[in-house]
């Protein structure tokens, strides 16, 4: 995809939607951390039942661990993983108390020190809770980048590589939820709704739908 386009196709998603929003729901940058480890091979929805319970207990890591692993699969057993989840979030909320005076670290290198804290989640937290310009790379995102040409790679990490260096500054704040809504409403993975996308245009993606008589 051209510079001229890359821009043109942020611009009209910032015309529709000039403050994105992540779906997932949270109360500080602690309880972000905690609903994005268990979003890991969830929906967003299925968290957000799961932690509306939850939250209205837990604000903070102390509050995790005195919970204890036990308590905390009872409030997130709707979740897959739940078992593996629990015992990374009660090991992380640990490390937050003795190594990081329970502060959420503002930086990917400490973020990645906790247990069930990945890159992508590392990048997820940096942009919602401190606004760092981060990309995000799910599944979402990286079949939207792909089939776009905006930023093609086979991995997330070229993906996420790419973007940085092709997103224009003005729009790189809000550029990972721009591509991961468009992607997860839009430019779906079985039916992309390209007849009704504002970027149909611009997109390189050869497969396009079209509207049916």
């Amino acid at each position: 995809m051209k510079k001229a386009d890359i821009y043109e196709f942020f611009r009209r998603l910032e015309e529709r939607d000039p403050e994105p929003k992540g779906e997932l729901d949270y109360t500080n940058p602690y309880t972000l951390v905690v609903a994005v480890a268990l979003s890991a091979q969830a929906t967003d929805i299925g968290v957000n039942k799961a932690t509306k319970e939850l939250f209205k207990v837990i604000s903070t890591p102390e509050q995790m661990l005195t919970l204890g692993e036990e308590k905390l699969k009872t409030y997130i057993k709707t979740i897959g993983l739940f078992n593996t989840k629990a015992k990374n979030i009660i090991k992380a909320a640990k490390i937050l108390v003795d190594d990081f005076a329970s502060v959420v670290p503002e930086n990917r290198q400490d973020l990645e020190k906790l247990p069930g804290v990945g890159r992508k989640t590392a990048n997820v937290v940096l942009n919602i809770a401190f606004g760092h310009p981060t990309i995000a790379v799910d599944t979402h995102l990286f079949r939207v980048a792909n089939r776009t040409k905006m930023a093609p790679g086979k991995t997330p990490l070229e993906v996420e590589l790419k973007l940085i260096k092709k997103i224009p500054k003005e729009f790189a704040r809000h550029a990972h939820h721009w591509l991961i809504l468009h992607g997860r409403y839009i430019c779906k993975a079985r039916t992309p709704s390209c007849p009704t996308c504002p970027v149909e245009d611009l997109c390189c993606y050869k497969e396009k739908t079209q509207i049916k008589d």
